[in-house]
């Protein structure tokens, strides 16, 4: 039967993979996957092999994913899978899954484990509704809306990034919020994996090199009210200012802690960041 399956392979530990998904891999004539390299690597670890691979990923052109709809039209039983996770979920596979069900191709899910879920699950900060990012734009005025949104943000917040970018978004999202407590996951279900629970302006004041795959969740602000009433660069230069003059940075912590109801440690951190950049 023309069918594609959507299949979620493991993020991490090749443990996670389900019956139904090593079954649907094994069964499928052809395996579209973002990187053939790794799923190569997957299939072997799996004892599958001899299967063909073709690569699929976010450059694939219109006519290239109706070429592969039309073969799975005329019979084929195809695999759809990213390098790690769940396909079309910040990842390419959305627009083939859409063109095969235009088209009449029977598209079956065969979940898997996410790093959304995952992060979700681990953070404890998060019971009901939320809201999902993917990744932030890495500049301009889409990047500060999207900051501005999880700021004004009534329900909790994931994000992926690179840890190349990391601790340039934690620096920005401290500044705008210093006490909102988040949950950092990185190589999450690998050796590696490291999870850590702290206020966004302590995780900003981590002096590291980021490595591995991360996402950050966000716990929930208090909507536009919160948002309206704190004003990061306003603050920020009274800090600056302060300090120009001679204030000891301490003392300017345990203002700004009384004031904004947050901890001395987190309001030192803060101060310390806008010395640093002074």
């Amino acid at each position: 039967m023309r069918t594609l399956y959507v299949v979620g392979t493991p993020i991490g530990n090749v443990g996670d993979i389900t019956p139904r998904a090593r079954e649907a891999l094994a069964g499928a004539l052809r395996v579209l996957a973002e990187d053939t390299r790794r799923t190569r690597v997957l299939l072997g670890q799996l004892g599958i092999s001899g299967k063909s691979l073709i690569r699929f990923d976010a450059h694939a052109t219109p006519a290239r994913i109706q070429s592969l709809v039309t073969a799975i039209g005329e019979g084929e039983s195809v695999a759809l899978v990213t390098d790690a996770g769940m396909p079309a979920v910040s990842d390419p596979g959305a627009e083939l899954v859409r063109a095969a069900r235009e088209q009449g191709v029977r598209v079956v899910v065969v979940p898997g484990p996410s790093a959304v879920t995952a992060a979700l699950a681990v953070s404890g900060l998060v019971s009901g509704p939320f809201t999902f990012l993917a990744f932030l734009p890495r500049q301009g005025k889409k990047r500060r809306a999207a900051l501005e949104r999880i700021l004004r943000s009534t329900e909790p917040v994931v994000l992926f990034e690179a840890p190349s970018r990391l601790t340039e978004t934690l620096r920005e999202l401290a500044e705008l919020d210093p006490a909102r407590r988040a949950t950092l996951c990185r190589e999450l279900t690998k050796i590696h994996e490291e999870v850590i629970h702290a206020p966004l302006a302590e995780l900003a004041a981590l002096d590291r090199e980021w490595l591995g795959e991360v996402t950050l969740v966000v716990e929930q602000g208090t909507g536009p009210a919160k948002a309206e009433a704190r004003e990061p660069a306003d603050l920020d230069q009274e800090i600056a200012q302060k300090l120009s003059e001679g204030a000891h940075p301490r003392d300017l912590a345990l203002e700004l802690a009384k004031r904004a109801g947050v901890s001395r440690r987190t309001a030192y951190q803060r101060v310390i960041l806008v010395k640093d950049r002074s």
